[in-house]
C-alpha cells in the first residue's frame, strides 16, 4: 500500500516533543558536541548565578525576538513578559479571569462601557507611580500605526475611535486621514484611579483580552527616551510585574530578580529566575538531569518512553489549545507553466490544488512516529479545547460532513482513500505518468521552517509525501527571528506554522486572517490576490444584510469577522465563526496537521508552579523544597 511506502521514507531522529507553538520555536540540535559545549556553558553560568532555594532556573525557548509587550507575537516571549509585566486582569490556574493591576471591571448594561478601578499603591520597577494614565497611553500605542503591533486590531480594534486612530484606511489598506491615536476612546480619570474604555460594539471577550500579555502597560517616558531599544537592556527595561530584568546575555540567559516595587512582592518567594535561552533539546535534557535546570519546555522525542519511566512525577504532558499546521502563501503560483487559467478560475484552481495536497499527508503517522507525545490528528484549524456555548467541542461541529469530524477524514483507515482522491484532483491540472504514478510538471516548491530537528523531521516527511507523486519540495531552514520576519513578509511559498490560543475564544484563531492583521502570514487580501473575486458570503439567514457573490477577501472574510465581533447572541456568534472557518479552509492555504499537547519536565521539588492551556507558564509564586 502506497501510504506505508510513503511513511517509510520519513526520517525520525532526535526530535522535540511539543514540536512548536504559535510563536514558540521548540527546536533541537542533534549534535553531541554542541550539546556538551552548551551544557558546560550553562553549568558554569548556573554556578555563577547560584541556583538554590532562592532561585529558579528554567528553559522556555531561544533568544526572544522582542520583550516589548506590544510587539511580541510568540509564546516564548510572552512567558517572559507575563513574569515581568502585569496587565489589568490575569488568568489563574483554573483558566479564570481574576484581578490584576485593576479589580474586575464594571460593564454597562449595553456592554459598551468598561470601567476599571486600579489597585492602590501600584509602582513601576523604577519606583515611580503607575496609574490608569499609563494604561491609556499603552492602549493608544497599540492602536498607533507607528507601533506596528501585530495584535493591534485584535486587542483594541473594538474600541471606539479605532478607525480614526489608524487613519481610516480604504479597501486597499491606505490611510485616508492622518492617524490620530488619541482618538481611541480610552480615558484615565484625572487622579489616575480609573480607566474607562468605550467600545464601538459589545465584545463579550474583552475581559479575556485585558488579561493578554500584549495589553500590559509600558512606561511612556522610557519609550520616548530610548525608542525600540528600551526593552533590550536592564537599565531601561522598566516593567510592573513580579520580576524585573537584572541582565540579558543575548542567546544565553535572561536573569530576572524580584521586583521590590511590585504590590504583591511579599508573596513572591523566589529572589531570582534564570531564563536560559536554548533550542537544543539534548542540552536541555542534560541540564535537567544534572539538576542545573528545574524546568525544560522540550525533550528529545526518542527519549520520551524512557523519560516517562525514569521520571514519572516530573515528565508532564498537559492539554494545550493549539494547532500545528502548514501554510501556503496565497500569492504563490502553483499552476503548471502550460496552464491557460487566469483570474478567478486560476485562483479557484489553486485553492482546489492546495486542498488536494493537504490530503497527501498521513497525520496519524506524524503524531505516532514523529510527535510521540499524545498529539491528535487535526481535521480543522480551530483547535481542540475550544468549546461551543453548549459545551461541545468547536472542532467536532466544524465542516459539513455527517461521516466524519472536521473538513476531512483524519482516521487511519481513511488515509489511502484521501491519497487517491488527491491524485485524482491533481490530474485535472497536471500531467500524470500512469506508469510511474508521478506528476511531471508540478512547479518546484520550497518548504520554510525554523531551525529545529523536530520541524525538519516533519518537513522531510511532507517532502517525501509529495515526492511520492512527483512533486519536488526543497527544505529551507532559518533561525527563529529571521524565520518569523520572512514568513510575516510573505517571502516564502509554503511554511510550517502553529498557533496556540491567546485567549479562550475561537475568534483568536480566526481574526488573525483579516487583511490588515499583523499575523496574516498567508497574505490573504494582499499582493496579487488582493483583487481576486472568488469568495462568497451569505449571512441573510442570520439576520444580516450581507450577501456577496464573487467578492474579494476584504469584502467577505473581513466583513464576516467584523460581524462576529459585534454579535451579542452566543448561538449566532458561534454559527458565524463556523462560517468563517469554512471560508478560511476553502482556500486550502491552511493545512492543519495536529492539535498540540504541552510537554515539559518539572523538578519534583518545585511547588506552586502552574500552566494553562494557552501555553503560559507561571513561576512567580514557586518555592523549592
Amino acid at each position: 500500500m502506497k501510504m506505508k511506502n510513503i511513511a517509510a521514507v520519513a526520517m525520525v531522529g532526535c526530535m522535540a516533543a511539543s514540536l512548536a507553538a504559535c510563536g514558540s520555536s521548540a527546536a533541537s540540535t542533534d549534535t553531541a558536541a554542541s550539546s556538551s559545549a552548551a551544557t558546560a556553558e550553562s553549568t558554569e553560568a548556573t554556578e555563577a548565578t547560584g541556583a538554590s532555594a532562592d532561585g529558579f532556573t528554567v528553559q522556555l525557548g531561544p533568544n526572544p525576538e522582542t520583550l516589548d509587550p506590544a510587539l511580541n507575537s510568540s509564546v516564548d516571549g510572552a512567558n517572559t513578559i507575563i513574569t515581568t509585566f502585569e496587565p489589568l486582569l490575569l488568568i489563574d490556574e483554573n483558566n479564570e479571569i481574576v484581578p490584576g493591576q485593576a479589580e474586575l471591571p464594571e460593564v454597562s448594561d449595553d456592554g459598551l462601557t468598561w470601567t476599571f478601578t486600579m489597585k492602590d499603591g501600584l509602582k513601576w520597577s523604577d519606583g515611580s507611580d503607575l496609574t490608569a494614565k499609563d494604561f491609556e497611553y499603552s492602549f493608544k500605542r497599540l492602536a498607533s500605526p507607528d507601533t506596528a503591533a501585530p495584535y493591534g486590531e485584535t486587542v483594541v480594534g473594538m474600541i471606539d475611535g479605532y478607525d480614526d486612530a489608524i487613519g481610516n484606511p480604504d479597501a486597499d489598506g491606505n490611510t485616508t486621514t492622518d492617524p490620530d491615536w488619541d482618538a481611541l476612546n480610552v480615558h484615565a480619570s484625572e487622579d489616575g484611579k480609573t480607566l474607562t474604555v468605550q467600545l464601538s460594539y459589545p465584545c463579550s471577550y474583552f475581559d479575556k483580552l485585558c488579561a493578554f500579555a500584549a495589553m500590559s502597560p509600558v512606561q511612556e517616558a522610557t519609550i520616548e527616551a530610548n525608542g525600540d531599544a528600551w526593552c533590550t537592556e536592564p537599565d531601561t527595561y522598566v516593567c510592573n510585574g513580579p520580576y524585573t530584568m537584572e541582565s540579558w546575555e543575548h542567546n544565553s540567559v535572561i536573569t530576572l530578580v524580584k521586583n521590590p516595587n511590585f504590590y504583591d512582592a511579599d508573596e513572591i518567594t523566589m529572589e531570582t529566575i534564570n531564563f536560559y535561552l536554548s533550542d537544543d533539546v539534548n542540552n536541555m535534557l542534560s541540564n535537567f538531569k544534572n539538576g542545573d535546570w528545574e524546568l525544560i519546555d522540550d525533550v528529545p522525542t526518542n527519549e520520551i518512553a524512557s523519560l516517562k519511566a525514569e521520571y514519572p512525577d516530573e515528565f508532564v504532558v498537559a492539554g494545550q489549545i493549539g494547532t500545528y499546521y502548514v501554510c501556503w502563501n496565497i500569492n504563490e503560483d502553483i499552476l503548471p507553466a502550460s496552464s491557460t487559467l487566469t483570474g478567478a478560475e486560476a485562483e479557484q484552481a489553486k485553492a482546489e490544488i492546495r486542498n488536494a495536497i493537504g490530503l497527501l499527508f498521513d497525520r496519524n503517522y506524524i503524531v505516532e512516529e514523529i510527535g510521540q507525545a499524545g498529539q491528535i490528528p487535526a481535521s480543522s484549524f480551530v483547535a481542540m479545547g475550544m468549546t461551543n456555548p453548549d459545551g461541545t467541542q468547536f472542532y467536532e461541529t466544524a465542516g459539513h460532513s455527517d461521516d466524519y469530524v472536521g473538513y476531512y477524514d483524519v482516521s487511519a483507515d481513511a488515509y489511502e482513500s484521501n491519497f487517491e482522491s488527491a491524485v485524482e484532483t491533481l490530474k485535472k491540472y497536471y500531467t500524470y505518468d500512469e506508469s510511474t504514478g508521478m506528476f511531471t510538471d508540478f512547479p518546484t516548491l520550497t518548504y520554510l521552517y525554523n531551525t529545529s530537528e523536530a520541524h525538519k523531521a516533519i518537513g522531510e516527511y511532507l517532502q517525501s509525501a509529495m515526492a511520492a507523486v512527483g512533486i519536488t519540495m526543497n527544505l529551507e531552514n532559518q533561525e527563529w527571528a529571521t524565520f518569523l520576519n520572512t514568513r510575516k513578509a510573505g517571502d516564502y511559498s509554503i511554511a510550517r506554522n502553529g498557533w496556540v490560543a491567546d485567549y479562550n475564544d475561537p475568534i483568536c484563531f480566526l481574526d488573525m486572517w483579516v487583511t490588515n492583521s499583523g499575523n496574516n502570514d498567508v497574505q490573504f487580501g494582499k499582493g496579487n490576490a488582493a483583487d481576486a473575486k472568488v469568495y462568497s458570503l451569505d449571512l441573510t439567514s442570520y439576520g444580516y444584510d450581507t450577501k456577496v457573490e464573487n467578492g474579494t477577501w476584504a469584502e467577505t472574510y473581513d466583513v464576516l469577522i467584523s460581524d462576529i465581533k459585534s454579535c451579542t447572541d452566543p448561538e449566532t456568534r458561534y454559527a458565524l465563526m463556523h462560517e468563517a472557518e469554512d471560508l478560511l479552509m476553502s482556500t486550502g492555504c491552511i493545512v492543519p496537521l495536529y492539535y498540540y499537547t504541552d510537554i515539559y519536565m518539572l523538578d519534583s521539588n518545585i511547588h506552586g508552579f502552574f500552566s494553562n492551556p494557552l501555553g503560559y507558564k507561571y513561576f512567580m509564586y514557586c518555592t523549592i523544597g
